[in-house]
């Protein structure tokens, strides 16, 4: 019996063929990154922001302090989510987009295994924070990699729907399970990061105009004194509300610093030529201001619910939940109309929405109504941070287009600093 080996001959050619197609699927992926893995990326962070609204009580008793020391979980949370961002900014601008994501995936690991394990009040803030600059620094990575208001839209929306729902969602993992999973609920966020990170620098050749990755190349020297004084300066304005003599002068003195550091090295942490451009200017500023107006609407309708048209908790709180919901899902179909509008009669949609949200929560006394005015100040608010952030971006030139969304975002966060504090003092101590 005769055996016949069959052998195979391999030419270069082939050889060639598949040596291309290993290279193919080991090679991150090119062109834009789909939204909803962006919206995955960003939105967890306002679930975890918002959830310990409702069980503060129950998180003080776990840690054993009193429920005003409680409340330092929220403030660290906000002062990390400020700063963090653009510090991860100017990451993702030095160092690229792995960087940037593996940094922020190891910090929102790290700081919800503090928040699940620790006993201490110390070790859950340094926890939260880590959370919250982490969350920020993926949120960062979203809005850059967005590249139109039609797509920063779906992102925008889902952070305010995820926002509005953290409460409740909270609440009911606590009760379920405990407060510390409700504080975990960002760490969802990790999932995105393998997907995203396979996206290269090149924009897709189906869309040549898409957003671009940016994967590598790292721009110079890292400003660490620029870092630290805009840290500073932050921090002091985060504590202005709680300490106002003493967060004041020290937010005057860096800012003097910081300015002198800023002309010294004007293309480092904090470039010149962005701060003075007047489109980034004008649209960080009314993101500002429309965000400081929805929070102060966010914690002061629940109270003026209750006095002005005799709501319960329960009602008011579902109701608000709703009108939440509703504002921010409208903000959507601003985001995918503004393409098609001009730069003014966008801004001139969200001032005047913002404006009537604010006199209505002034004037009413209809519950209905007070609810229209929070429908009106999420819609601005998270209308302004889906279209305004594209204006802001559109005024860098790209390697600075980083850091322009992180300065964006700084801005929008601390008007989630101040609205409480405004709230407070004008409605909730009256």
């Amino acid at each position: 019996m005769t055996t016949h080996t069959t052998t195979t001959v391999t030419t270069p050619a082939a050889a060639a063929t598949v040596a291309t197609k290993a290279r193919a699927t080991s090679r991150p992926r090119v062109g834009p990154v789909p939204v909803l893995w962006l919206a995955l990326l960003a939105t967890p962070l306002a679930a975890g922001a918002n959830a310990p609204v409702l069980i503060l009580p129950d998180m003080a008793r776990s840690l054993g302090v009193s429920g005003s020391t409680a409340t330092w979980l929220v403030a660290s949370f906000a002062w990390a989510m400020a700063v963090g961002t653009p510090l991860l900014a100017g990451l993702l601008r030095r160092r690229g987009l792995r960087a940037a994501l593996h940094l922020a995936g190891a910090l929102l690991l790290g700081g919800t295994l503090l928040v699940a394990t620790s006993p201490w009040l110390p070790l859950t803030l340094a926890g939260r924070a880590a959370q919250a600059a982490g969350g920020a620094g993926l949120t960062a990575v979203a809005m850059t990699l967005a590249g139109s208001a039609r797509r920063m839209g779906v992102i925008s929306a889902g952070f305010g729907i995820l926002g509005a729902s953290g409460p409740l969602l909270g609440s009911q993992l606590a009760h379920a399970v405990s407060w510390r999973l409700s504080l975990s609920v960002s760490v969802i966020a990790v999932l995105a990061i393998p997907m995203v990170s396979r996206y290269a620098t090149a924009p897709s050749p189906k869309n040549p105009s898409a957003p671009s990755a940016p994967a590598a190349a790292p721009q110079g020297r890292f400003d660490v004194r620029g870092a630290a004084l805009l840290t500073a300066f932050v921090t002091a304005l985060v504590l202005l509300p709680h300490a106002p003599a003493a967060a004041l002068g020290s937010a005057a003195v860096v800012a003097a610093l910081l300015a002198l550091h800023v002309r010294r090295q004007p293309d480092g942490f904090v470039p010149v030529a962005l701060i003075r451009k007047p489109l980034f200017l004008g649209s960080a500023l009314l993101a500002l201001a429309l965000s400081g107006s929805y929070f102060t609407l966010l914690f002061s309708v629940p109270r003026l619910l209750a006095d002005r048209a005799g709501w319960d908790a329960g009602t008011a709180g579902t109701g608000q939940l709703v009108a939440l919901l509703t504002g921010s899902a409208l903000s959507w179909l601003l985001a995918a109309a503004s393409a098609r509008m001009s730069r003014v009669a966008v801004r001139s949609v969200l001032v005047g929405v913002g404006a009537l949200a604010a006199a209505i929560a002034v004037f009413a006394s209809w519950g209905p109504l007070l609810l229209v005015a929070t429908v009106g100040g999420v819609f601005a608010a998270t209308g302004a941070n889906a279209v305004l952030s594209m204006h802001a971006a559109s005024s860098a030139p790209d390697p600075q287009r980083p850091t322009a969304i992180g300065l964006f975002a700084l801005c929008y966060q601390l008007g989630g600093a101040f609205g409480p504090a405004i709230a407070t003092a004008l409605v909730l101590t009256a």
